[in-house]
């Protein structure tokens, strides 16, 4: 049975993207310098600000009301969200930001999508350098465990471009999904377990923690580092997430790619 022609020519613009990664590297790259171009501090700020929101949690909410290890609850917490955050929010505006490269060359729509994970990881990165200081800081005993939390950290990056190009797509021919998107992440930070704690009680807070699926994004770069245990729920549930992100993913480019530069 043959590949549908929409299919093969989705597959192949995501084949040419990844072999272009020099320039969706540099691009990713000037992002970073132009936005921080004419600041004393640059790219700094990004560890100022995840520090400046880490420390106001771990103060201001009590340490999890007695909870163990709150500060790098928080943390890693934190770490994750920034990325998913930026590379949602971001997503939704991609291509309307990217009209002028899009009508004016011929590089394949995947190049854009990977300039946007690249940027967020890149910005996030600072971050982990914050949240390895509040680590260190809290007592936080190192241990081999702490290689899970870097697997939980390499399946998100895997399923980010499968969920940039569904919201990509969303927000270029639903222009309004722009907002939708954008206010979701402001509330999904109080709704998702960041700051907070699930104490195993019924009610509101547990339908949030088990029905949110950033829940589980987060909890498998969590729980390795807080209590040394690999979380294979969570991990298997953010396994079966990715996949079906990327099977969705890969039939809206298949459906509406032809159709993208109509619509900008």
């Amino acid at each position: 049975m043959s590949m549908p022609p929409k299919l093969k020519d989705a597959l192949s613009d995501i084949r040419t993207g990844l072999g272009l990664w020099r320039v969706w590297m540099a691009l990713a790259h000037e992002d970073i310098g132009d936005q921080h171009r004419r600041t004393t501090l640059g790219p700094i700020w990004l560890l100022i600000t995840y520090l400046s929101f880490a420390c106001t949690f771990i103060f201001l909410f009590d340490r999890g009301h007695g909870a163990t290890n709150y500060p790098a609850h928080v943390a890693t917490g934190l770490l994750v969200w920034f990325f998913i955050m930026e590379t949602l929010t971001q997503s939704a505006t991609l291509f309307t930001r990217e009209e002028s490269f899009i009508k004016g060359t011929r590089l394949p729509f995947s190049v854009y999508v990977m300039r946007l994970m690249v940027r967020s990881t890149i910005r996030d990165g600072y971050a982990l350098v914050g949240c390895l200081a509040i680590l260190f800081v809290s007592g936080t005993t190192f241990s081999f465990a702490w290689g899970w939390s870097a697997l939980g950290l390499l399946l998100i990056l895997l399923t980010a471009p499968a969920a940039i190009i569904i919201i990509a797509f969303l927000g270029a021919f639903i222009p309004d999904s722009q907002f939708v998107v954008a206010n979701s992440m402001r509330l999904g930070m109080f709704l998702t377990p960041i700051f907070w704690m699930h104490d195993g009680a019924s009610g509101v807070r547990a339908f949030f923690y088990d029905w949110n699926p950033f829940t589980y994004f987060i909890e498998i770069v969590r729980i390795p580092v807080i209590t040394g245990q690999m979380p294979w729920q969570a991990f298997t549930l953010c396994l079966v997430m990715c996949l079906v992100l990327w099977v969705v993913a890969l039939t809206v480019f298949a459906l509406l790619r032809r159709d993208l530069v109509r619509v900008l």
